[in-house]
């Protein structure tokens, strides 16, 4: 059985959609922080007690029986949303994952897959690819944590415990518990809703990106290769023909409907990420390559939204921004 963690949030619903499509029985655990975040029904489908609503800080030993693999994708999942907070950032993404890990070895769970990020390369210059070999930037708490995460659990590996360090792209496409707050989702949402594509920076940064489905085939990918292969590697997860500068990405928007206007602000942001990656291990090593491309997910976002009826409440009331979220909890409960 797989345990999912996460498993009610962007990624995680489709990861336990996808897992499920491919015969795996599966065990989610998810804290549920954002079960009012639906852009459209969807129904979870597990067994009974097969769905623990937990803090990932209070899972034990118990909720591990029957596991032989975790898929570990909870925690506080973007840049901007980790720098509200870096202690509690800190305690979410590195100390919890760690604490798992313990768990999973005293268990003997023997494949621990962790979503960790392209982000951790921070700012490479000259335009060039980095590959799972080249010397870590992490410029944001959420990086830096990540970057702990990988160390402290490459440390960890021995025979019978196996972790795998997926070090995805930036996600997009449609969920059922979508996010506005990735790169591609949000500006397509804005030429949906608002008419217009508004990029907060000069447009010239890159990144890497990768469709939800993909980023999920992937992982099933990692649990069916090989341990030697696969035993404490690192693996950037995306596509060599899906790095772009964030000017870019509104150009694909735009060519959707070259009616819609870009406004490039060109004034400084705090954000200083800009990468661009290889992925030419995961294509080796997994023999994984992505289904989609950037332009067939701008498509599938523009028909989602119009099905679903995203709206302008959705954008201005942070239904589907984590930071807005994370705010309140931090407010009532921290």
């Amino acid at each position: 059985m797989i345990l999912v963690t996460g498993n009610r949030g962007y990624i995680g619903s489709i990861m336990t959609k996808l897992l499920k499509q491919n015969s795996y029985k599966v065990r989610g655990i998810d804290v549920d922080w954002f079960k009012e975040a639906f852009l459209f029904p969807a129904s979870f489908d597990f067994e009974p007690d097969q769905q623990v609503i937990k803090d990932i800080r209070q899972i034990t030993e118990e909720d591990l029986e029957s596991i032989t693999a975790v898929v570990h994708l909870a925690g506080l999942s973007n840049d901007p949303l980790g720098e509200i907070n870096p202690q509690f950032t800190e305690k979410i993404n590195y100390e919890a994952t760690i604490h798992l890990a313990h768990l999973c070895k005293a268990k003997k769970v023997e494949r621990f897959l962790f979503a960790a990020s392209c982000s951790s390369y921070g700012r490479v210059g000259g335009g060039c690819a980095v590959s799972e070999e080249d010397l870590l930037d992490p410029r944001t708490a959420y990086a830096k944590s990540k970057v702990r995460s990988e160390k402290e659990l490459k440390k960890m590996a021995d025979e019978h415990f196996h972790p795998i360090l997926m070090r995805c792209a930036t996600v997009y496409g449609i969920s059922p518990k979508q996010r506005l707050d990735l790169v591609v989702n949000q500006l397509v949402a804005q030429a949906y809703v608002m008419g217009e594509i508004s990029i907060l920076s000069d447009g010239t940064p890159w990144r890497p990106l990768i469709h939800i489905e993909d980023f999920c085939l992937a992982f099933i990918r990692a649990l069916e290769a090989p341990l030697e292969k696969v035993h404490a590697q690192v693996f950037n997860v995306g596509g060599d023909e899906e790095n772009f500068q964030i000017k870019d990405i509104g150009n694909a928007i735009q060519a959707f409907d070259p009616s819609i206007p870009i406004r490039i602000s060109n004034k400084p942001t705090p954000d200083e990420r800009s990468y661009k990656v290889s992925f030419a291990k995961v294509k080796a090593v997994l023999n994984f390559s992505p289904r989609w491309t950037l332009q067939k997910g701008i498509q599938e976002l523009f028909e989602g939204y119009k099905k679903y009826g995203l709206c302008l409440s959705d954008l201005q009331s942070g239904k589907f921004s984590r930071i807005q979220v994370l705010k309140s909890y931090l407010e009532t409960r921290s």
